[in-house]
């Protein structure tokens, strides 16, 4: 069965490799839409229900998967910054605290269906406005929720993670092929 990865994402394409997943990939066209007032919980395994469901559309006989990933702070749900200064205020509200990582996941084929969501929680060190800016400089955190990236540069402002990393970075390997091994879409020999 072939095995579709619902994300633009390089850094959930690096870890579909790191598993040793042969798998193709699609990009969702169509908006992402989550519903106001959900909780970050629901609003990841709402919005990677949304990309399954458009790439099981277009692959009827597939197995895809689908993740969304958001930053809660304090209650407020913190995706990817909208620009240079979005980011930079939200990396200063963050520095010196704990924020926690939510990726939700969605597995369909025709007929199954399986969501979940994963929970990491990450210390940042405090940071100075210098670093903060010089950080946001590099690009590096323009495509990334919450403003950063744990697996490069941003690396150097984690203090502690408390959970998966590889959720983090966007998709928790043990967690996705728990997932495919139940869908059927990998086998414990990978035959």
């Amino acid at each position: 069965m072939e095995l579709i990865l619902a994300s633009q994402s390089p850094r959930r394409h690096e870890i579909m490799d790191y598993m040793g997943l042969s798998y193709r990939t699609e990009i969702c066209t169509e908006p992402e839409k989550a519903t106001p007032g959900l909780s970050p919980s629901e609003t990841v395994m709402q919005l990677a229900s949304q990309k399954a469901a458009f790439a099981l559309r277009l692959h009827p006989d597939a197995c895809v998967i689908g993740a969304d990933t958001v930053v809660d702070l304090d209650g407020e749900i913190i995706g990817k910054p909208k620009s240079p200064e979005d980011a930079i205020a939200t990396l200063s509200r963050m520095q010196g605290r704990s924020h926690v990582v939510y990726t939700g996941l969605c597995v369909l084929k025709e007929g199954y269906s399986d969501a979940r969501f994963v929970t990491t929680k990450v210390r940042f060190r405090p940071m100075s406005e210098k670093e903060i800016r010089w950080y946001v400089s590099t690009g590096d955190p323009l495509d990334k929720a919450g403003s950063y990236g744990v697996q490069g540069l941003g690396s150097v402002f984690v203090d502690s993670i408390e959970g998966n990393y590889f959720n983090v970075v966007g998709l928790p390997a043990p967690v996705v092929y728990e997932m495919l091994l139940k869908a059927g879409a990998v086998t414990e020999d990978r035959t």
